[in-house]
């Protein structure tokens, strides 16, 4: 059965489904998976939204969700950004907070008949999100967290990105291709003369962002474009093919056989 066509999404953001919707893509399906954007309400520079990582984690399962008959959820848009709190506009929850909401969410969707969860994460401060993965093995719900570091690799060398990961940490090249291929209307002017770069970051969660970069961005945009934007996207849906394999499986994989359940995500 396939996803594509099935969806539709007001603002690019929120499922429109009907519950009828979702009662003919569940039928004859054998696993239903639900797939829930997790994002950040957090600062990206001067010329990126705040939501910037709500609206990538909703561009990713936008993406599966038109390639896989996949329950698509409305994203969670506030989560741990607290390395970014000396800019104005940033909200957090705590790490606790974000578990219980998953937690509560998967076991809604449990109750309901879906018991398999992807989330989509968009915000790598969401450390506490593998670990929610991580522990649900017995829980009665089986969980992936997604896109992996791998899945992010593979992606960039598919589109040309000149960035590397550790590099691009914060609204440079990856990010900002994918708004101006996505929203590029909620892009303001700067992000071409915006680089900067400081690699070695190993005292950020005790300094914050603030400890290395005066204008909140960490990477090259300047790097960015539309074109590499989409090839992203491309990249990181026919990844999850794997994982919707992987997922559909009635016994998962022993332990080194299968797709890593804990994945990283940018910041």
């Amino acid at each position: 059965m396939s996803g594509s066509g099935t969806h539709s999404t007001v603002s690019g953001l929120l499922p429109a489904d009907t519950t009828e919707d979702v009662r003919e893509r569940g039928a004859g399906v054998a696993r239903q998976i639900a797939v829930l954007p997790v994002g950040s309400f957090e600062q990206h520079g001067a010329y990126l939204p705040l939501a910037t990582d709500t609206l990538v984690a909703c561009a990713v399962a936008g993406g599966i969700a038109a390639a896989h008959p996949v329950h698509l959820l409305p994203p969670l848009t506030i989560s741990c950004s607290h390395e970014h709190a000396a800019w104005p506009g940033t909200v957090s929850m705590s790490a606790v907070t974000l578990h219980a909401v998953v937690r509560d969410i998967a076991e809604s969707l449990r109750r309901s008949g879906v018991d398999t969860l992807v989330l989509v994460n968009g915000h790598g401060g969401n450390y506490v999100l593998g670990n929610v993965v991580q522990e649900s093995a017995g829980s009665g719900t089986r969980m992936a967290l997604f896109p992996a570091a791998e899945d992010w690799e593979a992606a960039l060398e598919r589109a040309g990105v000149e960035t590397s990961l550790l590099t691009d940490m914060h609204a440079g090249e990856i990010e900002t291709s994918i708004l101006l291929h996505t929203h590029p209307e909620l892009i303001r002017p700067g992000y071409e003369t915006s680089d900067f770069v400081v690699d070695d970051r190993r005292h950020l969660l005790t300094l914050g962002m603030s400890g290395y970069t005066e204008s909140g961005v960490i990477g090259r945009p300047s790097k960015a474009s539309a074109e590499k934007g989409e090839a992203l996207l491309a990249g990181l849906t026919e990844a999850f093919g794997a994982y919707f394999s992987l997922l559909t499986e009635k016994t998962l994989p022993s332990a080194g056989t299968g797709t890593s359940a804990v994945a990283e995500s940018r910041h």
